[in-house]
C-alpha cells in the first residue's frame, strides 16, 4: 500500500487527472458496449445518448483547480443522463464520487460548505422524488451510501495529509533545535577548550620576560609549556570539527586525560595535584566527556580569575556515581567575571548527564570549590 502510494506521488498531478478522468470514461462507456439498446437493436446507441457520459468524465480533468464547478458540472450531466429512459444503465455513478471525494480532500472550507449544500439539495430532490417512486427507493439509498462514503474517504485522506504536512513541520523544526544544540554545544567546548589553552599561554608569556636571564631553564619550560598548550588545543578543536577522522576517541575527551591537564596547569606555574579514590566504575561517555570539561573549566578560572597558589582536583568514586571537587587556595568567585558563564556552562554540563553542580567557598571558607556530582552507567 505505502509503495503504490509513493508511485502515485511521483505523478504529475495533472496527469494522473487526465488518467482517472479516461478511467471513468471507460467505465461509463462500459454499459454501452456490453448492453444492446432497446428500442432499435439495429441503430444501436446515438451520439445524443452518450453525450451525457463526456460530461460526466471529462470535467474531471480540472477537478484540483476548480473542485466545485467540476462537481456542479458532473451532477448536471449526471440528472441529464438519468433523466433519459432509453439510455444505457449506469449502476454505479463514478464520476459523481470523484468528484465528491475532490471536494472533500483538497477543497477549502468555503468549498466544501458550497459542495455540502448542493449535494444536500441533491439528496432532498431525490427524496422529493421517491414520494413520486421515481426513482426507487433502493436506488436513493446506495447513492447516499456511496456519496456518503466519497465524502467520508475525502476527508480522512485530508486529515493524514495534514497531519503529514504537520509531522513533517515538526520534523523540520526540530532539526533546527538540534542544529542550535549542537552549535551551542560545539561553543561551549570551544570556549573550553581555548580559554584553557590560552589562560595557560597567557600566564606563561608573561612570567617569560621575567626569568629569561635570571632563571634561563624555567624560560625555557614556560616557552614548552606555551607550545605544549597550543598544540593541544589545535588537537582538541580539530577533533571537535571532525577533521581527525580516525581519532579512535571520536574526539571525545577521556577520564584518563584529566592528569594531563592538571599536568598543565602546574607546569604554567600554579602548584596542582589530582587525587583519586575509591573503585573507578563506568561513566556514560556523554559523562565522561562532562567530567573533563569540568576539571578543564574549573583549572582554567583558577588560573584566570583566583590568583591561587595551590589547585587540588579531587575524583572519588562511588558505588552510583563520580564526585568531581576542584579546589584552589585563591580568592573565591566574583560575580561579573567571565568565570561566571564557565560555572553556568559547567552547571548545564551536568545537568544534561542528569547530575548536579554547586559551586562556594573551599574549606574554612578559603578559596573556592566546584563540586560536581555525575551518576554512573547503569549495570
Amino acid at each position: 500500500m505505502s509503495l503504490s502510494r509513493g508511485v502515485l506521488r511521483q505523478i504529475p498531478p495533472p496527469v494522473l487527472d487526465v488518467a482517472i478522468a479516461l478511467a471513468v470514461l471507460v467505465a461509463h462507456t462500459a454499459p454501452f458496449l456490453a448492453t444492446s439498446r432497446v428500442a432499435d437493436l439495429v441503430e444501436g446507441w446515438t451520439l445524443s445518448q452518450y453525450l451525457p457520459v463526456l460530461g460526466q468524465a471529462l470535467p474531471l480533468i480540472w477537478r484540483r483547480r476548480a473542485p466545485v464547478p467540476v462537481l456542479v458540472v458532473v451532477l448536471l450531466a449526471t440528472v441529464v443522463y438519468g433523466l433519459r429512459a432509453d439510455t444505457a444503465p449506469q449502476p454505479v455513478a463514478y464520476a459523481v464520487l470523484v468528484a465528491i471525494y475532490t471536494v472533500a480532500a483538497t477543497g477549502a472550507r468555503r468549498e466544501r460548505a458550497w459542495a455540502a449544500t448542493i449535494l444536500l439539495g441533491g439528496i432532498g430532490l431525490q427524496i422529493t422524488g421517491l414520494v413520486l417512486k421515481e426513482p426507487g427507493a433502493d436506488t436513493i439509498t446506495r447513492g447516499l451510501v456511496m456519496y456518503g462514503a466519497a465524502w467520508a474517504i475525502g476527508r480522512s485522506a485530508a486529515n493524514r495529509q495534514a497531519y503529514a504536512r504537520q509531522l513533517e513541520r515538526e520534523k523540520e523544526l526540530e532539526a533546527q533545535r538540534v542544529a542550535v544544540r549542537e552549535r551551542a554545544a560545539i561553543a561551549r567546548d570551544m570556549h573550553d577548550i581555548l580559554g584553557h589553552a590560552i589562560s595557560l599561554m597567557i600566564v606563561q608569556a608573561e612570567s617569560g620576560p621575567l626569568i629569561v636571564r635570571s632563571e634561563p631553564e624555567r624560560a625555557e619550560a614556560a616557552f614548552d609549556t606555551i607550545a605544549s598548550a597550543g598544540r593541544s588545543a589545535m588537537t582538541q578543536v580539530r577533533r571537535l570539527l571532525g577533521l581527525l577522522k580516525d581519532d579512535p576517541a571520536g574526539g571525545v575527551p577521556l577520564l584518563d586525560q584529566i592528569p594531563a591537564l592538571v599536568e598543565g596547569v602546574d607546569r604554567a606555574g600554579t602548584r596542582a595535584t589530582i587525587k583519586i579514590s575509591g573503585v573507578p566504575g563506568t561513566l556514560p561517555p556523554d559523562a565522561e566527556a562532562t567530567a573533563y570539561r569540568v576539571v578543564q573549566e574549573a583549572l582554567t578560572n583558577t588560573v584566570k580569575h583566583a590568583s591561587a597558589t595551590l589547585v587540588t582536583v579531587l575524583l572519588d568514586w562511588r558505588k552510583d556515581a563520580l564526585l568531581i571537587h576542584v579546589i584552589d587556595d585563591g580568592r573565591g568567585h566574583s560575580e561579573g567575571t567571565d568565570g561566571g558563564h564557565g560555572l553556568k556552562g559547567i552547571r548545564e554540563r551536568a545537568m544534561a548527564c542528569g547530575g548536579t553542580a554547586s559551586f562556594g567557598p573551599g574549606p574554612g571558607h578559603q578559596g573556592f570549590s566546584v563540586s560536581v556530582r555525575l551518576p554512573l552507567a547503569a549495570s
